[in-house]
């Protein structure tokens, strides 16, 4: 069967090949891509809300308080049993895994990312796990995109270009937001916006919104319209809440960064999974709102039914005073990165892109109502402020703010409020990138130099392989030995005029020759015996760390240090030579595939 598989494949490529351009060929698979996005997301859509109906509805008539403290625990368990004893393989969160494969995998993404997420995921979110689903779906386009491609032999940028697309097709199909969902391929996966990248990303983000009005109609998961109008008179106080979302989005990161360090720190999954669910347990018993996704909260708030938000709650009794629903808030907003976090660390499979959401809602709709409250000002749009308050978070939190600004636009249906968005979105980016240079997505990648960006130069040394400029056809020596012994067991044979000094025993590398410091005694036979190479080795102008240096750090070590060859070591070892000329020429055939 495999081998009628392959047969297949191949009469087709050669059939693609003499009747269908690349260029060509491309559009279509972006079509192809939209729609798998588009059917991806209604899959974990449904399956979520299957749980979700199943827990509310069928199992549990009632709401009782066991329920909030053993659902996610009972989640979280059937998680673990689906990753460590069904797909048996790390399922990584969804936008961040796909960055990494772009950055150090070339694009490849394993087969078993095409359904890890969707068996994973909507467990996750329908037994309470407090994330979304947008990840886990760009996740699951995109190891399908991935693996359309290598199947169809497409090479490494238009790989990317077709991952992008999953992208733009899974915010596309799940917001109903298509422009928006092309920024943010462009700003999340770096990718060129030419002429080339943008008809596939169109494509595949019209495929996929056509694939979701096929599934849901004309459902939208924020069915509001703005109905009062921005006043210039209150710019400054959506300069206010620019400032509130630069301070809560820095929170966010350090949060979610903080709390992922302590759960990694502990050894056994099966530790991280009970302790995870049962703080999430607690904190959904005290803050229901904390259950799942959260959009019926962003829709209670804008329109107006903040109360409800804590109706069926312990803090019912306290709904009467009005500075109460205010402190309850603000400790929602503080909590649903604690809540997000934990599930993650947990062992949870989610997104962050739902949780900013709705912290960025409560943050606005809470900004606008201590505002009404003080009566010192004339009132403001509550359910405006909670609109751009999720606009100004999502910047910060996953540095995008055009994605921001477009989709808050597009889900309400128009550009009311396109200049509070913009004020907003700036200074909440703004704000938290002086804080913090990497969004979530990326802080790990960041701070390993592995993270594709804007930057072409960064960019394709980030893309280019460490292994493939490495040159090991230079013959080391050792420091005992004479002159004589290194002229006629390395000089002679050697194609290099550079010669590594390693411990004998250990490998360890000590220092370096250059031809050009024995020049002028290597042909005076007198002080061959007299002259031993620890009296020629110096230190190389700089080391290469293979565990550690990085293609970017790489070229700046070339850069600082005028060299033509530097030395690699690995675990303390020498282990071979860069040279500048074979890395340029590297990055040169890299580019141009790159840019392609």
């Amino acid at each position: 069967m495999p081998a009628k598989k392959n047969d297949f494949i191949t009469r087709f490529l050669i059939w693609r090949a003499k009747h269908i351009s690349q260029k060509q060929f491309i559009y279509l698979l972006s079509v192809l891509v939209g729609f798998t996005s588009g059917l991806g997301a209604a899959v974990l859509k449904n399956a979520t809300h299957f749980f979700q109906n199943l827990l509310e509805g069928n199992l549990i008539k009632s709401y009782h308080d066991a329920f909030y403290f053993l659902s996610p625990v009972v989640g979280l368990a059937l998680v673990f049993v689906i990753i460590n004893f069904g797909i048996r393989r790390k399922v990584s969160h969804g936008i961040p895994s796909t960055l990494y494969a772009i950055s150090k995998k070339k694009g490849l993404m394993k087969r078993y990312q095409m359904f890890g997420s969707i068996l994973t995921a909507p467990i996750t979110v329908g037994f309470g796990g407090s994330v979304g689903l947008e990840g886990p779906t760009v996740a699951t386009g995109a190891a399908i995109s991935s693996n359309l491609s290598r199947l169809f032999h497409i090479n490494q940028s238009q790989r990317t270009l077709l991952i992008g697309c999953a992208a733009a097709g899974a915010l596309s199909s799940i917001f109903k937001a298509p422009i928006a969902a092309i920024i943010f391929a462009i700003e999340v996966f770096s990718l060129d916006l030419t002429l080339m990248s943008l008809l596939p990303l169109l494509l595949a983000s019209l495929s996929a919104i056509i694939t979701s009005y096929f599934f849901f109609g004309a459902q939208t998961v924020l069915p509001f319209q703005v109905i009062e109008p921005f006043l210039i008179e209150q710019m400054p106080f959506f300069m206010l809440l620019g400032l509130v979302a630069g301070i809560t989005s820095i929170y966010f990161a350090s949060t979610y960064d903080w709390i992922h360090k302590r759960f990694e720190s502990i050894p056994r999954p099966w530790v991280r999974l009970v302790i995870g669910g049962a703080l999430l347990g607690v904190l959904i018993y005290f803050f229901p709102a904390l259950y799942g996704e959260g959009f019926s909260t962003i829709n209670n708030l804008l329109y107006g039914s903040s109360e409800q938000i804590f109706a069926d709650t312990i803090f019912a009794s306290f709904l009467d005073h009005p500075w109460s629903i205010v402190l309850l808030l603000g400790a929602l907003v503080m909590i649903k990165v604690i809540a997000s976090s934990i599930t993650f660390g947990a062992g949870g499979v989610g997104g962050i892109f739902a949780p900013s959401l709705f912290m960025g809602s409560v943050m606005g709709f809470t900004v606008a109502r201590v505002i009404n409250l003080t009566g010192f000002f004339t009132p403001v749009s509550e359910a405006n402020f909670a609109l751009v308050g999720m606009g100004g978070l999502m910047a910060g939190v996953l540095h995008a703010p055009l994605t921001a600004i477009f989709l808050i636009a597009e889900l309400t249906g128009g550009y009311t409020l396109f200049i509070p968005l913009m004020i907003t979105a700036a200074l909440g980016y703004g704000i938290t990138k002086w804080a913090h240079p990497h969004s979530v997505y990326t802080m790990e990648l960041g701070r390993k130099g592995e993270l594709i960006t804007h930057n072409k130069d960064h960019a394709v040394l980030t893309l280019m392989d460490m292994e493939s400029v490495v040159e090991r056809n230079f013959i080391p020596v050792h420091p005992k030995m004479t002159l004589g012994e290194m002229i006629h067991q390395a000089v002679v044979p050697s194609s290099r005029n550079i010669f590594p000094v390693t411990h004998p025993e250990t490998g360890a590398l000590l220092g370096i020759v250059l031809l050009d410091d024995i020049r002028s005694i290597m042909f005076d036979p007198s002080q061959y015996d007299s002259i031993k190479v620890r009296d020629l080795m110096h230190e190389p102008p700089e080391v290469i760390d293979v565990d550690q240096d990085n293609m970017v750090g790489i070229m700046q070590k070339f850069q600082e240090s005028s060299a033509w060859n530097l030395p690699l070591v690995k675990e303390g070892q020498y282990y071979g030579f860069i040279s500048k000329s074979k890395l340029l020429t590297a990055y040169r055939r890299k580019l141009i595939h790159f840019t392609i």
